[in-house]
């Protein structure tokens, strides 16, 4: 299977459209007078837990492809857990861009009011909030580099070098 890095500009779109689906609640919020700004507090714990969970899964997948092939236990991993981390790595990273974006357009309609307790509250928990989910969104980004194959052509690849030292010494035979 043949994947693609997830491009910087998916990362972007994904925060400006959270950060105007945030400006739109918010809004919404203070127009229609049903607050549904802010985050509980278990919601940037569980994105640290998960954030934290695909970067140990992630580290798992790069030891696991980095390693000699010779050396390495049968049952070091499963091929399809390898695929899931990418894919669980991708979508943190998409994710935590998209909700950064969501938190901090809360933020931004909420600042105007932050004299108020409601507000300043509110705007305590979307920062703390928008902070986990960079991170989410940086540690996305670094689980998906980690889970890269190492390459398999080129000169720096231990059968293409073995290949062409036989080549070499076979060439010196014919002479």
């Amino acid at each position: 299977m043949k994947t693609r890095r997830t491009p910087w500009w998916q990362y972007v779109i994904g925060a400006v459209l959270g950060l105007l689906a945030g400006i739109g609640l918010a809004s919404y919020g203070e127009s229609s007078g049903l607050s549904l700004i802010g985050a509980p507090w278990i919601v940037p714990g569980l994105l640290a837990v998960l954030g934290v969970i695909v970067l140990i899964l992630a580290l798992q997948v790069h030891k696991y492809a980095n390693t000699d092939p010779k050396k390495r236990p049968h049952s070091f991993i499963n091929p399809t857990i390898a695929v899931y981390t990418l894919v669980l790595a991708k979508a943190l990273g998409l994710a935590g861009a998209t909700l950064a974006g969501w938190y901090g357009g809360q933020i931004v309609v909420s600042l105007s009011h932050i004299e108020a307790d409601f507000y300043a509250h509110a705007v305590t928990e979307c920062a703390i909030a928008a902070v986990v989910c960079i991170a989410d969104m940086i540690i996305g980004i670094i689980g998906e580099w980690l889970c890269q194959l190492p390459p398999n052509e080129g000169p720096e690849n231990l059968k293409i070098r073995e290949a062409k030292r036989r080549s070499d010494i076979a060439q010196a035979y014919k002479r």
